[in-house]
């Protein structure tokens, strides 16, 4: 796993983020995930304009990208804009709790075990947006996080069963995690940016304010703590009756529903008596279920993180939560 510490401006982000794989070897564009297709290409064009409208600096901090890579902008930006709105790779669990001593944020990333050195955890400190801490097998785009003011957020893939020119899912944990700081701020966000892919984006903020949105191009669906307990937890499939219609049972979704049942199960039985070692334990497995899988298939929980929000800590393991252990991060200067 790759760490980066970005500052300044987006431009200079993407273009040393960019050359920083280029000087050791790793050519983006060589990797068999990076597929450009006349369908993708001409997706990814009705997004531009979107991004110029609500998001101007990822494109800039795309063109940097492919600057230090040596690379076209227009293939960076056809890869990257289109991401998550063709293809179904990544599978991950998310759930956030709250009690009286505790407001917690965890989450497994389930991927491709042969690209795991190109995997990222990152630092952001740039100009005019806020600092956050977070993860990505997804280049400059983010699959969790936390910023300064204490705001958590991580998607969940769903198999794009329908798309239109909008963000992406990575793109949204990005943009959110920049631009908000509370849960309020981001819903409301999310309902005024036009949305691509399909996802949930599990949310919580220093309130205690966790929800779960589900979302695709079509409908938007808040999900927030329910008589079972002060938790909300998902996988990679829509739960909410509103959001079920637009499920792809069919495909490989690496046990979605059998991880959602072992998180939610187990956040019931000890309703409203959390703590982190608990949220540890169904991470790593010990419940049922969740990160067991067999590398030999290409396939693995590639980290997990804790964002300890009460106490504004980060905890993160560079792998199998199962197989090792977590570890504190304390790079990240939370706002007090």
């Amino acid at each position: 796993m790759y760490h980066g510490r970005f500052k300044k401006g987006h431009y200079e982000a993407g273009f040393n983020w960019g050359k920083l794989l280029y000087n050791n070897g790793k050519i983006i564009s060589n990797n068999h995930t990076f597929k450009i297709t006349e369908e993708r290409r001409k997706f990814a064009k009705e997004c531009l304009p979107i991004y110029a409208k609500y998001y101007p600096e990822i494109l800039e901090e795309i063109k940097g990208l492919a600057k230090g890579q040596n690379s076209s902008y227009e293939d960076f930006y056809t890869f990257l804009l289109s991401m998550y709105c063709f293809e179904f790779n990544n599978h991950c669990t998310c759930m956030a709790v709250k009690d009286d001593n505790n407001i917690l944020f965890g989450r497994n990333s389930d991927f491709l075990v042969s690209l795991e050195k190109l995997y990222m955890n990152c630092l952001y400190n740039l100009d005019n947006v806020y600092a956050f801490n977070g993860n990505t097998t997804a280049f400059i785009e983010m699959e969790d996080g936390i910023n300064e003011y204490g705001f958590a957020v991580g998607l969940t893939f769903i198999y794009p069963t329908i798309i239109k020119a909008g963000f992406n899912a990575g793109m949204l944990v990005r943009y959110l995690l920049e631009k908000c700081k509370t849960t309020d701020e981001a819903i409301s966000l999310l309902k005024s940016v036009p949305i691509a892919s399909q996802q949930t984006l599990t949310i919580a903020d220093r309130t205690g304010n966790i929800v779960i949105v589900e979302c695709n191009c079509e409908e938007i669906e808040i999900i927030r703590p329910n008589k079972d307990g002060n938790f909300v937890t998902t996988a990679n499939e829509f739960n909410s009756m509103k959001m079920k219609k637009f499920n792809n049972y069919e495909v490989d979704d690496w046990k979605a529903k059998e991880r959602y049942l072992v998180a939610y199960n187990t956040l019931k039985e000890y309703k409203n008596n959390y703590s982190f070692h608990l949220v540890k334990d169904i991470l790593s497995g010990k419940y049922g279920f969740m990160c067991q899988y067999d590398r030999k298939t290409d396939a693995d929980t590639v980290w997990s993180v804790i964002y300890d929000i009460k106490n504004n800590d980060i905890y993160r393991v560079e792998g199998n939560p199962k197989k090792k252990e977590f570890k504190k991060d304390t790079r990240l200067k939370f706002k007090v």
